[in-house]
């Protein structure tokens, strides 16, 4: 092995080489490689702040091809990260998030130049959208990899930390957007459709994935735990591999999902009312992100299940609150509706957070890895489901109040499911 990327050795469980070697590294490598995941999410979800402004910028695009350009990254980001489970004990931490990070010039310089012409074809903005995914595949192999330099005992601190850091470029893309959109940069001086720049919103983005993408090639390692794709398939064969699947999916699918439905509701429901959507969508994003920070030392604390419990409680209850004005039908309707949304996005950061403490305590080291990259797999689906049911919904009957109906009988199932297997008393698996 070489020692420019792989440790000859590593034992987070050893007190005295955590306390002399260990720690410094982890923390290192959970610095940069969070860093590195926040441009990812920032990358993933460019797509959804870009499209509420597209029409400005001369595109005539209908509701539903809208909802489609939210869905693609979703639909990518979910099959990269099926992908991307894999990757790390095969290549390494160092290599898979330095090479990862640098192929998000892809879309980005795609982007840069398909908002600049109205006439870009539909195919090719939807191909452009797919790339964004690439960010959200990053996720499946940063998160396993970053599991693997921690003791189990500071799992939960640490995960939450860099998914609620990485989380937080989903809120700092939608933020920072509707600013920078309005002047003139550097590579954008030309093709502003009525002084809109709209291709700023990925020009940002361009030196901060080059000087990451740098800074992880030369500051990670790779610690020796190798293992090929038939040694990791038998993650398969463990129940939980499931049951933590579907709790993911109510978490972080649900944060993923509106994080990429949420401007695109604003805007077709409450769009006639005079709302802009990137002056409140960055919103909830960063209540979830923030909240899945807190959360991690809390469940290392209480443990993962009690607290994803109270997750599923909050989301069923904000949920209910938000179907009821979700149909945009007056401008009352609007404030309750962005509070009760932020509220989802509140529960969602709690159970992220506790879910990821979960895994580590129900399975082994090398298997835990495997589990979080699935499970974050799967639930990266979460744009693509909620913005294709919620098209779904809007054109069958108008609205996506049917569609938030679903949902709450999903969340129903896995408070049950999460209370029958972890939280109650005398459970078979407490964690």
């Amino acid at each position: 092995m070489s020692s420019a990327t792989w440790l000859k050795e590593w034992e987070p469980e050893n007190e005295e080489f955590w306390t002399t070697r260990g720690k410094s590294i982890a923390r290192r490598t959970l610095v940069i490689t969070t860093a590195n995941l926040m441009v990812a999410f920032a990358v993933w979800f460019v797509v959804s702040a870009i499209i509420s402004r597209l029409e400005k910028a001369g595109f005539d695009l209908s509701k539903s091809e809208l909802y489609w350009l939210v869905a693609m990254p979703g639909l990518a980001g979910g099959t990269f990260r099926l992908m991307h489970m894999f990757l790390t004990p095969i290549y390494g931490t160092r290599h898979i998030v330095s090479i990862s990070t640098a192929l998000l010039m892809l879309p980005l310089a795609g982007w840069f130049f398909a908002v600049q012409d109205p006439d870009t074809p539909y195919w090719i903005l939807l191909g452009l959208a797919f790339l964004a995914g690439l960010g959200g595949g990053n996720f499946s192999s940063f998160m396993p990899s970053t599991s693997l330099f921690f003791p189990k005992r500071d799992q939960g601190t640490a995960l939450g930390i860099q998914a609620g850091l990485g989380n937080f470029g989903v809120s700092l893309v939608q933020f920072l957007t509707p600013w920078v959109i309005g002047f003139s940069m550097v590579g954008s001086a030309v093709n502003a459709k009525g002084d809109l720049y709209l291709q700023n919103a990925v020009l940002i983005w361009m030196p901060a994935v080059i000087l990451l993408s740098i800074l992880a090639w030369f500051g990670l390692r790779s610690i020796p735990v190798r293992a090929n794709m038939r040694e990791q398939m038998d993650i398969f064969r463990e129940k939980h591999t499931y049951t933590m699947t579907s709790l993911y999916m109510m978490t972080f699918g649900t944060f993923a999902g509106f994080a990429a439905a949420f401007p695109v509701l604003i805007k077709n429901e409450f769009g006639d009312f005079g709302h802009d959507p990137l002056t409140y969508a960055f919103i909830g994003p960063l209540v979830g992100s923030l909240m899945r920070i807190v959360a991690g030392p809390i469940s290392d604390r209480l443990g993962g299940a009690r607290v994803t419990q109270v997750s599923a409680i909050g989301l069923i209850i904000f949920t209910t609150l938000t179907s009821f004005y979700v149909a945009g039908e007056s401008p009352d309707d609007f404030k309750p509706f962005v509070l009760c949304m932020v509220g989802m996005f509140f529960f969602a950061g709690i159970g992220n957070a506790s879910t990821f403490k979960q895994i580590p305590s129900l399975f082994p080291t090398l298997k835990a890895a495997g589990v979080i990259g699935w499970t974050a797999a799967i639930a990266a689906y979460g744009p693509f489901l909620f913005s294709v049911l919620i098209a779904f919904s809007t054109s069958q009957s108008g609205d996506p109040q049917a569609f938030f109906y679903g949902l709450i009988a999903f969340y129903v199932f896995n408070l049950i499911l999460n209370w029958w297997f972890f939280a109650r008393r005398n459970a078979p698996d407490p964690c």
